[in-house]
C-alpha cells in the first residue's frame, strides 16, 4: 500500500511546495527540518484520503509535532480538533495490564495466581491458567467469536465463556491472541478490589496523569467523541462491546506513555515483565509488540473503521501516536513518520486498491477489471497499483465468497500486471487446485518456482498434485 520515493531532488522540491502552505498550530519558520517535512507528508497523506485523524510526535520529552486532519464523521461537517476523542483499539488493553501490576506492586495479587483464586465462576480449566498467562494471550483459550457483534455485554461474554469446556493447549505453551483474556483481566482487577475496572482505572491511571479528555466506553452524545467511516465515505454500524474500553486524544495517550517511560505508574521491572512475551518470543504481549534489536514498542489497535497506533522509540527517545477514523493505514504511516523523525529514506503511503475496489470485484469480476483499469488511467498518484498484494487480496477475496471462477479470472488479470510475481502464481495454481483443474494449477505452481519459489509452497503443491496425477 505504498510507493518508495527516493529523498532526492524531486522530493525535496516536491515536499518544499507543501512546506510554503501556512500551518495551523506552528510556525514553519521555527519548525526543525524533520518537521516541517512530516507536515508536508501529512498534508500530502490527507489529500490522498489516506490520513483522517490525529497526528503526535514526541522527542526527548518534548511534543514537537500535533495536529489533525479532517472531519469527525462521513458527513464532513465538522473539523476534526486536538480535543477529539478515538477509539483506540486494542492499545486500550494495556491499562488492563497496568492495573494489574499497579495490584502486584500493591501486594492484592500476584500475576503467578491462577484464575480459579479469583470468585469468577469458571470451569476447572481456570486452575490451570494463571494471570500471566492471560496478560501473553497463552491462556488456551480460544478468540471470542463475533466480537462486537454477538457478544455486546458482559453478561453475554460470561455466559459464552463459561461454556466453554476445554482448553486449544495447555497455558503457556503457545500463543492464541484472543478478547477473552482482556475481558478475564478486567473482572480480575474487579475481584481484587472490589471496585469496576473502570473505577480502579480512573482512580490510579487517568486521575494521577490528568489524562482529563479520556473517557470510557462514551455515548454517542459526547461532545468530543468522533465516528468512523470507511474509503467510501460511508459510517460505520453502531456497534457495541464488553465493558472497559477507554477512548482517548493523541496527547493522553502520549501522556499516558510518557508516564510508563518515566516509571510513573509501574516500576520498570514491571514495565519490562509486560513488554516481552516470556512463553512466545517475538509475539504480543500486553504492550503490544516489542522489537529488541530496535527497543521499539509498538501497539496498534483496530475497532471497525477506526486505527490507532503508538510507536515508542526507547532508543531514539522518540513517541509517535496516530489516531485514525478513517480505515487509514495506521501502520505504514506510524513507520513512514518515524523514518522521517529519524532522517531515513521514507515511503508515501498511497490508497489501497483492494479497499477501494472490493466489493466491485465481489459483485462482478469484469466491472472490477474495467474498475481497475479506469482508476489506473485516472487516478494513479492517489492509489498504489504497484503493489501485487492489492490484486492478490482482490483474488482471494472474491475467492473467500464462493466464486471461485471469478478468483480464477482475478488472479488471471493479476499475473499480466505482474508477470514477474511468484507470489500470484502461486495464488493462481492454488484457486486451480480449488477447482480441481490439476493440470492447470501445475502449470502455475511451475511459473512460481521458475521466478524464485514461494518459501517451499509451490514446491510442496507440486510433488501433491503429481501423487494426485499418479
Amino acid at each position: 500500500m505504498k510507493q518508495t520515493i527516493k529523498l532526492g531532488i524531486a522530493m525535496l522540491v516536491f515536499l518544499q511546495l507543501f512546506i510554503s502552505c501556512k500551518s495551523n498550530s506552528q510556525d514553519d519558520t521555527k519548525m526543525p527540518e524533520y518537521i516541517q517535512q512530516i507536515d508536508s507528508v501529512m498534508k500530502i497523506e490527507f489529500d490522498y484520503g489516506v490520513l483522517n485523524g490525529s497526528v503526535l510526535v514526541a522527542k526527548n520529552d518534548t511534543i514537537v509535532y500535533e495536529k489533525t486532519f479532517g472531519h469527525t464523521d462521513a458527513t464532513r461537517k465538522q473539523e476534526l480538533n486536538k480535543s477529539n476523542i478515538f477509539n483506540i483499539g486494542s492499545i486500550a488493553k494495556e491499562f488492563n495490564g497496568v492495573a494489574i501490576m499497579i495490584l502486584q506492586e500493591k501486594g492484592l495479587l500476584d500475576i503467578e495466581d491462577r484464575i480459579s483464586k479469583f470468585d469468577l465462576d469458571l470451569p476447572a480449566w481456570s486452575k490451570k491458567i494463571k494471570i500471566k498467562h492471560l496478560l501473553n494471550y497463552a491462556s488456551g483459550l480460544p478468540k471470542m467469536p463475533n466480537f462486537g457483534i454477538d457478544i455486546t455485554t458482559n453478561e453475554i461474554a460470561f455466559n459464552k465463556i463459561r461454556a466453554i469446556d476445554s482448553l486449544l493447549f495447555e497455558p503457556g505453551t503457545n500463543f492464541n491472541y484472543n478478547n477473552y483474556s482482556v475481558f478475564l483481566q478486567r473482572r480480575i482487577v474487579e475481584s481484587a478490589t472490589n471496585q469496576t475496572f473502570e473505577a480502579f482505572v480512573t482512580q490510579n491511571i487517568i486521575e494521577p496523569l490528568n489524562l482529563n479528555a479520556s473517557v470510557f466506553d462514551p455515548t454517542e452524545t459526547n461532545k468530543n467523541r468522533v465516528f468512523c467511516y470507511d474509503i467510501h465515505n460511508k459510517p460505520c454500524p453502531k456497534f457495541a462491546f464488553i465493558s472497559g474500553w477507554l477512548w482517548m486524544n493523541a496527547k493522553d495517550l502520549y501522556t499516558y506513555v510518557q508516564a510508563m517511560n518515566n516509571n510513573k505508574l509501574i516500576s520498570q521491572e514491571s514495565f519490562d515483565m509486560l513488554l516481552r512475551n516470556p512463553y512466545v518470543p517475538k509475539r504480543a504481549s500486553s504492550l503490544g509488540e516489542y522489537f529488541e534489536k530496535e527497543q521499539l514498542q509498538r501497539h496498534d489497535g483496530t475497532a471497525y473503521g477506526f486505527r490507532s497506533i503508538m510507536l515508542n522509540d526507547f532508543k531514539n527517545d522518540v513517541v509517535i501516536v496516530m489516531l485514525l477514523n478513517n480505515t487509514g493505514p495506521r501502520i505504514p504511516l506510524g513507520h513512514m513518520t518515524h523514518s522521517i523523525v529519524l532522517g531515513k529514506e521514507f515511503s508515501i503511503i498511497k490508497n489501497s486498491t483492494y479497499q477501494k475496489l472490493r466489493n466491485v470485484f465481489v459483485e462482478d469480476v469484469n466491472e472490477g477489471i474495467d474498475a481497475y483499469k479506469k482508476l489506473k488511467k485516472t487516478e494513479s498518484q492517489k492509489y498504489t497499483f504497484n503493489n501485487p498484494g492489492e490484486l492478490n487480496s482482490l483474488g482471494y477475496e472474491v475467492l473467500r465468497t464462493g466464486n471461485v471462477a471469478g478468483g480464477i479470472q482475478t488472479l488471471q488479470f493479476a499475473v499480466t500486471e505482474f508477470p514477474e510475481n511468484a507470489n500470484l502464481y502461486d495464488s493462481l495454481g492454488e484457486a486451480y487446485f480449488t477447482n480441481k483443474d490439476y493440470d492447470k494449477a501445475l502449470i502455475q505452481y511451475k511459473k512460481a518456482i521458475a521466478l524464485g519459489g514461494t518459501n517451499g509452497n509451490a514446491k510442496a503443491m507440486v510433488e501433491k498434485i503429481q501423487k494426485i496425477n499418479q
